[in-house]
């Protein structure tokens, strides 16, 4: 493939992020193995008000100067809402794997290969690797969560920021912990939440309130906060014992 192929891509994001990737081959093409569009970019829920267009750039070899190259397009394209790509080789892909199994499951799930090999898609998850660290990450997000609510001292802004900044990337957490139970994980975010509460049966109406907070659509009290911190942390906690429960 000699020119990416935008098709498929809804037609805000491949308005958007032609430019880019024009700039990209035009000068960097040799050195480019592919490149692939990811996250909500390429989902049913996209908000082009309010989600960045992501991408994932693949070299053959690692090249500091393309990373000079695109430093300067950060300036040029982030007022767009097109977030500064990764940057990744296939070989760190394959080396990464047992490292970054959650963020790799998304991306082989979730993403658009628009020029070059699709190297995501048959990505080999192990579900160990998976295990580990999705039990990881929600004691990480317990240990904030405790360190963040004493810092916040009971001030509405710093704990509705706490709350929000917790939930944020939680989709690709649930999406793993759907796989790792042996269904196929969705992709729009609200079938996301209610396959999760019916695999795992964990009561996720709290994470349906965090994402109206996070929206600006709901405006809580002081007291009502807090009720859904508690809410919040008390459902990690149950979460947490869905994890244990998997096998090791």
């Amino acid at each position: 493939m000699n020119t990416p192929n935008l098709a498929g891509l809804p037609q805000i994001v491949a308005d958007k992020i032609a430019p880019m990737i024009t700039d990209l081959l035009a000068h960097q093409a040799a050195g480019i193995h592919s490149i692939h569009i990811t996250g909500s970019a390429v989902m049913p829920d996209y908000d082009e008000k309010k989600s960045d267009v992501n991408s994932v750039v693949v070299l053959h070899r690692m090249d500091l100067a393309f990373v000079e190259f695109l430093a300067p397009l950060g300036k040029k394209y982030g007022k767009k809402n097109i977030a500064a790509p990764l940057v990744m080789t296939p070989e760190y892909i394959n080396d990464s794997l047992d490292a970054f199994p959650v963020e790799f499951l998304d991306l082989k799930l979730i993403h658009k290969t628009i020029y070059g090999q699709d190297l995501f898609s048959g990505l080999p998850i192990l579900p160990s690797n998976l295990r580990l660290q999705c039990e990881r990450e929600i004691k990480t997000k317990q240990i904030h969560l405790r360190q963040g609510y004493i810092s916040s001292l009971g001030k509405k802004e710093l704990l509705t920021a706490l709350l929000v900044r917790s939930f944020t990337g939680s989709m690709a957490l649930f999406r793993a912990v759907i796989s790792l139970l042996g269904k196929e994980p969705p992709i729009p975010r609200q079938q996301v939440i209610r396959l999760f509460q019916e695999t795992t049966g964990v009561d996720t109406a709290v994470f349906e309130r965090i994402l109206q907070l996070k929206a600006g659509s709901l405006k809580l009290s002081e007291q009502d906060l807090r009720s859904l911190f508690e809410r919040y942390y008390n459902t990690l906690e149950a979460f947490g014992k869905t994890i244990n429960a998997l096998p090791h």
